[in-house]
């Protein structure tokens, strides 16, 4: 690789970093404005987590607030991402792969889904036969595939939304 390949994936690289803050920016702007109008109490935070945005609203008080916009199963959640995601593409017209959390909801399911992909890569290993798991939603089956992978295993997603399912393979 020659200095100039060098320095222009460096520069790629900080403009992706530049980008990806431009989109949080934007979605905490967003979802700041959806507090106010819910009159909820919330602080936004905001990162760059494996080469996309992250914001998270969070509270010093009870986020039993917070709970009304994760709603049930998170279905509320995954509304507000899109619809936050959406906002972000009419401001800069590109594709969000965006990620939001409300009150730790995705950190804490994103744990659980970890150790279930991590469980059944064991049982897979030690019956040697296939298993499939209950449907998920995309986010879900991404956390069980990286984690029947870090197992040593392989994972495919079967199915049609919103039945679709992961099946963990023997090796």
């Amino acid at each position: 690789m020659t200095e100039g390949t060098t320095s222009a994936a460096a520069a790629e690289g900080g403009d992706t970093l530049t980008r990806l803050e431009q989109e949080g920016e934007i979605a905490a702007d967003y979802l700041e404005g959806l507090l106010d109008i819910a009159d909820l109490d919330g602080d936004i935070d905001m990162d760059v987590e494996a080469d996309r945005a992250a914001v998270s609203i969070i509270s010093d008080s009870s986020s039993r607030e917070l709970q009304k916009l994760v709603g049930r199963d998170g279905e509320v959640l995954e509304a507000l991402q899109e619809l936050t995601r959406l906002a972000v593409h009419r401001e800069t017209g590109d594709r969000s792969r965006l990620m939001l959390d409300i009150a730790g909801f995705r950190a804490k399911k994103r744990e659980e889904l970890a150790a279930l992909g991590a469980k059944a890569a064991a049982d897979v290993k030690a019956s040697g036969e296939p298993m499939k798991l209950a449907p998920m939603t995309p986010f879900e089956r991404k956390v069980v595939h990286d984690a029947v992978a870090a197992a040593g295993l392989r994972s495919e997603s079967e199915g049609e939304e919103p039945q679709r399912f992961v099946v963990v393979l023997p090796a």
